[in-house]
This record gives C-alpha cells, structure tokens and sequence, in this order.
C-alpha cells in the first residue's frame, strides 16, 4: 500500500553523513548486476517536480487517493480535469542526463534491471528495457469494473471532444501527472466512462492508499534476490513500496548505494549516500566506464 503522503518524517542524527564521492557507485557497476531502483528525483531535470525534495509538491498538494477516488463523481470529475491538462504537459516530457545514462548501463551489462516508482515512462523512452513499473503508468488507463486497458492517448481524444474549449491556466503540475486546478477551474468538466462497459475509468497507477499487486511486489523482491547490489536514484523512500526492497538487500549482506541530494528513510541501511545532481552524478559515471550516453529520441507526434 502507498500510504497518504506526509511531512513527518525528518532525517535523525544517527544517519550517516552524505558525500559527493562516487566512488563507492563505480565499484558497484564495475562488479555488475546492479539493480536499479529509482523515484521522482530522477525526473526533475526532465520538468516533472518531485514530492519531498526541495520545493516538492506535497509542500501545496496532496495527490489523490484511491478512497477518494472511488468514493464520488466529483472526486473523479476533479481528478480528471485536472490529470487532463497536466496530461499535455506530462506527455510532452522527455528523458534527461539520468535517464540516458541509466540506459546505458544497462546496454553496457552492468544492470539487473531496472525498477521505477515513477509513473512517467522516461526509462523506457531514454532506451532502458525490462524495466518494472512498480506504482504502474499515466500512458494506460484501466476500467475499475471489467479492467479493459486502453491508451491514455485514447481517452485523451476523447476527453478532448467532451470538453471542448477547456483550456484553464494550471499554477503547477505534479509528480502524479495532475495540474492545479481550483474549483472555478474544474467547473463541470465531463468524465467519460469506459467505452466496453461504461465502468469508471482510473489510470493504471497505484494511487496513494492502494495496494501494488502482490505479483508485481513478487517480482521486484526476486530481482532484489538475483541482484549483487542495489543503486538507489532520486527516491526519499518515504514508503514502504520502495524502501522494503532496501531492507531486503541490506538484510541480505547485498551492498546499497543512494544518489539523492536529500536525506532519505533508507539512509541507515547504505554503505552510502551521495549528495549530487543526479544527471551530472550519472553523466559522470558514464564517462568514466566509458559508455557512451545517446542523446534524447526525436519526440513522436
């Protein structure tokens, strides 16, 4: 379960102090198998904000639950609306430095695979294959009663021709994909239900207060098992979805090394944090294993 998102976690003293040294990121990929597992600070070079880091999001928004979702039409009438102009910009983003050079990792033999909290598909879009979704994907969107997946783009158009002439002027976008709408904004925007059966449309993400599936959840702990170390990119590991896997290679004797600028809840169970930039910090990885980092892909229309 993805628990409400708060701010009441705050590092301890008792949590190692962080340092700028790489080292310790390019002896674990020298050795190979490493297992990626990355959160929303890999995204923010690429315009998508993050929750808890400087200027998050939680700090003025709470993303939607799965109980509010599900509790009321007009939960669902403000969810979409605004998911559906933070959809244009959402789309629209495309991989930065971190996201290359994890791809590049991975065409070199370095990784195990790959495992995201992000919802935005940029590791696939940057070149990075076998990569689990663990919170799911924004570009899928699946009905809560006969659970049909279709296209986001689909339902995008459709949505489109539903509302015509929406267009409201959002004050930021969110990690979750969703703009910030007032009410005036959302006004009576219409929502259109799954064309199978009706049902009530959700995109195909673990929202806040639901439970990532068991198999997926499965999965993740056999990659940890099958990994010789766990690289821990952009993520607080707030909750639990993402720090038990921490846990797991940690009691397992399997080396964890984080990246992120911040203090994170999985601090205590690395050999250590590294306190940069993740796009140069990766960028510079890549030029001393001497990977070749490809540029962004040509965006689709």
């Amino acid at each position: 379960m993805r628990m409400r998102p708060t701010l009441s976690w705050t590092p301890t003293e008792d949590l190692p102090p962080a340092t700028t040294d790489l080292a310790p990121v390019a002896e674990a990929l020298g050795a190979g198998r490493v297992l990626v597992l990355s959160g929303a600070g890999l995204s923010t070079e690429s315009g998508i904000p993050d929750y808890r880091g400087e200027g998050g999001s939680l700090r003025r928004h709470t993303p939607m639950t799965y109980q509010d979702f599900t509790a009321g039409a007009q939960a669902r009438r403000r969810y979409w609306a605004r998911s559906h102009l933070g959809w244009r910009t959402f789309g629209r983003a495309r991989p930065n430095a971190g996201h290359r050079a994890v791809a590049a990792f991975g065409r070199r033999g370095l990784l195990s695979g790959v495992i995201t909290q992000n919802v935005d598909g940029l590791h696939q879009a940057a070149g990075s294959e076998g990569v689990v979704e663990l919170h799911g994907s924004l570009d899928r969107v699946v009905c809560l009663s006969c659970r049909a997946v279709s296209a986001r783009r689909d339902l995008a158009r459709r949505l489109e021709e539903a509302n015509a002439g929406f267009a409201p002027v959002a004050s930021a976008l969110n990690p979750d994909g969703d703009a910030d709408l007032t009410d005036e904004q959302v006004g009576d925007f219409r929502v259109v239900p799954c064309a199978e059966c009706g049902g009530i449309l959700k995109p195909d993400v673990v929202f806040f207060g639901e439970s990532v599936p068991p198999r997926r959840v499965e999965h993740c702990r056999e990659l940890v098992g099958a990994a010789a170390s766990l690289l821990v990119l952009g993520s607080s590991l707030t909750v639990m979805s993402g720090l038990r896997f921490v846990r797991q290679a940690a009691a397992a004797g399997k080396p964890v090394v984080i990246v992120n600028r911040d203090a994170t809840r999985g601090d205590r169970y690395a050999v250590t944090r590294v306190a940069l930039p993740l796009g140069a910090a990766l960028t510079t990885l890549a030029d001393e294993l001497d990977l070749p980092v490809e540029g962004p892909p040509a965006p689709t229309v």
